[in-house]
């Protein structure tokens, strides 16, 4: 545990204590990736309503979540992906988070290794340092797109699963169809899991399913699907997740949950069922919002000097920055004198990786097109 390195997002709050931003000049905190309004009043109210007449909301309930979201969750990712996933299958965790250190207290221990491409999620690799888990990664290149032949040279006896996010956190990238696909294949030759989150899959650029791992018949042998229902419904501070594999790996799941949670919030179930039988239109409105401002990112950043945009997609923009200072300075810096929180790259890849140095996340969710704008122009106007 000590070994493990702060929580980022922690230790980029801290970088604003003592500073005082003047009410013309606020603060743009493109740091956090989550939305920053409450759910919509109609899930608000159904959460009241819940909270008033259903007494099961206040209790324990089945450590795996509540049968109905979970019904609910296969049904709808049974036609979303041309599949067949089974309740069954389905797990209800709290947030996408517990979800990933669940399924990996089945997977690996102390002296294995799981394969992350670069850059990375930064929460994913300290659980595995919490673990003992050996972390190996995955560099990805200039197009931040992970490659399972360059994966399969660093598969050892050790290995037990690749981890893939797409769309990407912290890079936005989102991964082609065949990329997932191959690194399918790469893991069920050698017998290890392909864990796949699909925590921003809401907000994907394209029409139709990202990909097409659960029409194979046989996914469960291989596939472990994260997600998470913070940011399609705005429940960030109610802690819904899911997890869909194996009924077999679930067992061994519902043995991890059961000893730090017991059970999912029941709040929290009920609403994010509520979202999925009722938000539809809205969600949709909300995916058009979010694109918007990821074209507005793109549109922005060629009027930056010196800046490079490595990728864009749901919540994030990574970019290179094109000063000679250390990223980790540089964001420090951007707080006291531009008025801007993100996130270095240091928080995102290995310390050897001299990358690290030079690239920056910004999570654009946070601000709409006035807000980019801004934060474009006091980019501009920075000097070192």
């Amino acid at each position: 545990m000590a070994a493990t390195f702060p929580p980022p997002v922690m230790e980029a709050r801290r970088w604003l204590e003592g500073i005082e931003f003047p009410a013309d000049r606020p603060l743009i905190n493109v740091s956090q990736a989550a939305p920053m309004e409450p759910p919509p009043e109609p899930l608000r109210q159904a959460i009241a309503e819940a909270a008033l007449t259903e007494t099961a909301a206040h209790l324990y309930g089945p450590v795996l979540g509540l049968p109905e979201l979970r019904a609910e969750l296969a049904a709808q990712w049974s036609a979303a992906y041309g599949g067949e996933i089974a309740p069954a299958q389905v797990a209800i965790t709290q947030g996408c988070n517990q979800a990933f250190c669940a399924v990996m207290a089945t997977i690996a221990g102390e002296g294995d290794e799981v394969i992350l491409p670069t850059p990375w999620y930064f929460n994913h690799k300290m659980w595995l340092d919490m673990a003992g888990i050996r972390t190996v990664p995955l560099a990805t290149g200039d197009n931040l797109i992970p490659e399972a032949s360059r994966a399969g040279q660093l598969i050892t006896d050790r290995t037990r699963a690749i981890v893939l996010v797409s769309p990407n956190n912290p890079a936005g990238v989102e991964y082609p169809a065949e990329v997932i696909a191959d690194f399918r294949t790469l893991c069920r030759r050698h017998g290890i899991a392909l864990i796949l989150d699909e925590t921003y899959r809401d907000f994907h650029s394209g029409s139709g399913a990202p990909h097409d791992l659960f029409a194979d018949p046989d996914w469960a042998d291989t596939l472990i699907h994260l997600y998470s229902f913070s940011k399609a419904y705005r429940l960030t501070g109610h802690r819904v997740g899911a997890m869909v594999a194996h009924r077999d790996r679930l067992a061994h799941v519902e043995k991890f949950l059961d000893t730090v949670a017991i059970c999912p919030n029941q709040l929290g179930q009920r609403a994010a069922l509520w979202g999925m039988r009722n938000l539809g239109q809205w969600l949709a409105g909300e995916r058009a919002e979010i694109l918007d401002r990821r074209a507005a990112i793109e549109a922005g950043f060629p009027a930056l000097e010196g800046w490079t945009l490595m990728g864009a997609g749901a919540y994030f923009a990574y970019a290179a920055h094109p000063w000679p200072i250390p990223s980790d300075d540089l964001a420090r810096r951007l707080v006291a004198e531009a008025g801007v929180l993100l996130l270095p790259g240091t928080m995102f890849l290995p310390e050897t990786d001299t990358g690290a140095r030079k690239q920056v996340r910004i999570a654009f969710a946070n601000i709409d097109r006035q807000g980019i704008g801004r934060m474009f122009d006091r980019l501009s106007a920075f000097r070192p």
